[in-house]
């Protein structure tokens, strides 16, 4: 089944006060360049996120954004500033000893100094944060697959229509392909006997010419190709692989083909549907650009 590489997928996951969401962009590319656009906080797992898009998205400019910020209900815990209170302890002890004062520091006046106790969300665990990670990445991927599953339903809907303009053209020349040596023969006898209507020719000279002509404007081959390659083409149609690049190669040779037989055209018929046989051909590769 043909994949477009144009997509868009976003998926969301929370664990305790956290949530993570994930976006997906995708659009054509001759290889799988993937980029990862991760918080600071989850550089560790570029990798695995990496690894998980490129097993899912074979082919095209990826970029991959994540984001982590905090639940409505965020859970806060009470932290101490160590350093702080053993600071103000210093001072107080100081200033006791300084002025003569009597009593000790108590805690009630080291907690009452402003930072010693702080409100701080909760931090979840590593793995709790991996885990809703690969859930969100995961939804992400599923959303940007079926995008890319449908753009591809419709490419392979107008390839395949395209497929059978090309089939129709190449009939047409086909049926041309083999009358026309036989009217230039007729052409040929007719300019010799109006230049010189008495003149006496040889038969057998004419025949060579006629010969020579036939076989340097003869196609069978090109067409040969030409079918056997279209049959190809649409045989990746049901490839459960990615295809695009043998697409992409198959298009090239149909366009060598093509331009063989236009190089060897002697008749502005012939010529006619060439021309048309190749501007199908141009959109059909402007299609396969995008498949992935």
């Amino acid at each position: 089944m043909i994949h477009s590489m144009t997509g868009y997928g976003k998926g969301e996951a929370q664990v305790d006060h956290l949530t993570l969401s994930v976006e997906i962009k995708t659009v054509n590319h001759r290889y799988n360049d993937i980029t990862v656009k991760l918080p600071r906080t989850l550089l560790a797992l570029e990798n695995e996120v990496r690894r998980q898009v490129g097993q899912v998205l074979r082919r095209g400019k990826i970029d991959v954004y994540v984001n982590l910020g905090q639940a409505d209900e965020s859970v806060v815990v009470p932290t101490v500033n160590q350093p702080l209170a053993q600071a103000y302890n210093q001072l107080f002890t100081h200033l006791r000893n300084e002025l003569g004062l009597s009593g000790g520091v108590t805690l009630e006046m080291i907690v009452a100094q402003k930072d010693v106790v702080q409100l701080r969300e909760a931090e979840s665990s590593s793995e709790g944060v991996r885990d809703i990670l690969q859930l969100a990445l995961g939804r992400a991927l599923e959303q940007v697959s079926a995008m890319r599953r449908t753009e591809g339903e419709a490419t392979t809907r107008d390839l395949d229509e395209r497929l059978i303009q090309l089939g129709a053209l190449l009939a047409e020349i086909e049926r041309r392909a083999p009358a026309i040596p036989r009217e230039w023969q007729g052409k040929l006898l007719e300019r010799l006997n109006r230049l010189q209507p008495n003149l006496e020719y040889d038969p057998q000279r004419v025949a060579q010419e006629l010969a020579l002509f036939a076989d340097r404007c003869d196609i069978s081959e090109e067409l040969s190709r030409f079918r056997s390659h279209l049959d190809q083409f649409r045989s990746l149609f049901n490839d459960a692989e990615p295809v695009g690049r043998r697409m992409d190669f198959l298009v090239q040779e149909l366009n060598r083909e093509v331009n063989t037989m236009g190089s060897k055209s002697n008749d502005a018929d012939l010529t006619r549907v060439v021309v048309a046989l190749k501007a199908e051909l141009e959109k059909i590769r402007e299609q396969v650009q995008n498949v992935e």
